[in-house]
């Protein structure tokens, strides 16, 4: 099961929700015309003032954790939960899994997706890598380390290697069911 942090953000600022509201409610009328959070005017406002950024993580971080929690509980016992969480060192929860995997890239090329796929300015995209816990202390906080410099078919076989290896340690993994 894969609890996916960026999926809950959204999620917990849908159309209708408390944390919508509360968001309007500190960063006035961030809405498309359709009612829906306008995710790229709110982080013109947030990325690069970190005060505003910490209201808004203040709201979103909360409501994440406490949904994540939630799916969480209601995984089989046997379960094998993978949390996707891109801010997992800067929000203080490395120390709360058994196995932490960074998926790393350098810097410049971080930029290069960004300004690529993402369609933001350079200035926009070193912004938002700035208010990010750094490589380094990515790094550091990391029990295993997939190289991302490659295709997305480099990733998902690297990622592939990993899941195979942590889940036949697990005892949930193929090897673990042919040896039973």
């Amino acid at each position: 099961m894969v609890i996916d942090s960026d999926v809950l953000a959204r999620e917990v600022v849908a159309r209708g929700t408390d944390g919508l509201a509360e968001v309007v409610e500190v960063f006035g009328e961030v809405l498309t015309p359709e009612g829906d959070l306008d995710r790229p005017a709110v982080g013109r406002i947030v990325f690069g003032d970190e005060e505003a950024r910490r209201r808004l993580e203040a709201i979103i971080h909360p409501r994440v954790r406490a949904r994540a929690a939630e799916i969480e509980a209601s995984a089989p016992e046997d379960a094998v939960v993978v949390h996707d969480i891109p801010l997992l060192v800067e929000t203080g929860q490395a120390d709360k899994f058994d196995v932490v995997l960074v998926v790393d890239v350098p810097r410049e090329l971080q930029v290069e997706r960004l300004t690529g796929a993402r369609g933001m300015t350079t200035k926009e995209a070193e912004a938002r890598i700035a208010s990010q816990a750094s490589r380094q202390e990515r790094l550091a906080a990391a029990d295993l380390v997939v190289d991302n410099s490659g295709t997305l078919d480099d990733l998902d076989r690297l990622v592939g290697e990993v899941w195979t290896k942590l889940t036949d340690q697990a005892g949930t993994g193929p090897a673990a069911g042919a040896a039973k």
